[in-house]
């Protein structure tokens, strides 16, 4: 009741005369702004909502959809930036309520910290995030935003979440494939392509320059620049890297290869739908198993965040019912 008497103070003291200013210059054509969402004493205004949505707005329109699909998506981009800002101006209402707050000196803390992690000097920061659509300015006040729901949701949800060492176990015993012995292989490919429905002297062609590659690789060439000279595989330019793969991840042909390679070498010509292929196996890496207890503070640390994010989604939802919120079209 409180909330909602608050609500209607804010009707007469800012929507009401932000509606009269409007209609006080719509005879010349004129758009001063206008309320979109009334959050119990707060109200959000267009200018706002427009200013928040601009950087994914316009990444759609850049994107050059299909007009009909562009206000589409642009709909959706607006009414899902709405909602989020509903959500931001309740939580900030909330931590007014309870005493939390942000200060300047915590903020330039964290700024400093993301620097030194990325190694970025201000004016580095500052083209990164010109790049993304925004000024300083906004991206210290998002932080800033941030870094005030964390202390929030420290007060009104952390303090309430506790991991007893049975669920630990439980999660343990249903993921074990996870913390078992891990080998993954590292591979590099050269491919010569056959075409479909290819002649006798196509496949003679392919079959003379797989044989020359070959003869390079014995006579000392190295695998990754042989590749970029004459591999017809997507991998070229890298060198034929194909990156790390399980050997589940392969194909039976790969599989049944690689599985008998050591560190640095090369198969035999493969025969495959896309032609003759050269695997080189450049190394294995081995991740060992973890135990239960070498395992345990990881699994604690996952179910916390995922619990986290649950109960703080059951308590905003809850907010949410006790507040007044007015979406105006």
């Amino acid at each position: 009741m409180e909330r909602l008497t608050a609500a209607m103070k804010v009707l007469v003291k800012r929507v009401i005369p932000a509606c009269l200013l409007l209609w006080a210059v719509a005879g010349r054509g004129e758009v001063v702004d206008r309320v979109v969402a009334i959050v119990n004493e707060d109200v959000i205004t267009l200018s706002e909502l427009s200013e928040e949505a601009e950087p994914y707005a316009k990444k759609i329109r850049d994107a050059f959809y299909r007009p009909e699909e562009e206000r589409r998506m642009l709909f959706k981009l607006r009414e899902e930036i709405l909602d989020k800002m509903i959500d931001q101006t309740l939580t900030d209402q909330e931590s007014k309520q309870l005493g939390i707050s942000v200060l300047e000196s915590e903020v330039d803390q964290r700024l400093e910290n993301i620097k030194s992690e990325k190694f970025l000097t201000e004016e580095d920061l500052q083209k990164a995030l010109a790049a993304e659509g925004y000024t300083l300015e906004e991206y210290r006040k998002k932080m800033k935003e941030q870094m005030l729901r964390i202390k929030l949701v420290n007060v009104e949800v952390k303090s309430k979440i506790a991991i007893t060492e049975e669920e630990i176990r439980d999660d343990y015993d249903k993921h074990k494939e996870i913390y078992q012995e891990t080998k993954k292989y590292h591979l590099r490919i050269i491919l010569v392509k056959v075409p479909d429905l290819a002649t006798a002297e196509e496949k003679e062609d392919a079959v003379k320059r797989m044989k020359a590659i070959v003869d390079a690789l014995k006579a000392g060439a190295a695998f990754d620049e042989l590749a970029r000279q004459y591999s017809n595989d997507i991998t070229a330019k890298e060198g034929g890297d194909l990156g790390l793969f399980s050997l589940e991840e392969l194909s039976n042909q790969f599989r049944e290869t690689v599985r008998w390679m050591k560190a640095g070498e090369i198969s035999p010509v493969l025969e495959t739908p896309q032609g003759y292929q050269l695997l080189m196996l450049q190394e294995v890496q081995h991740t060992p198993g973890k135990t239960f207890q070498e395992a345990k503070t990881e699994i604690e640390e996952r179910l916390f965040r995922k619990l986290v994010d649950e109960k703080y989604a059951e308590w905003l939802q809850g907010l949410r019912k006790r507040s007044y919120i007015k979406v105006i079209q």
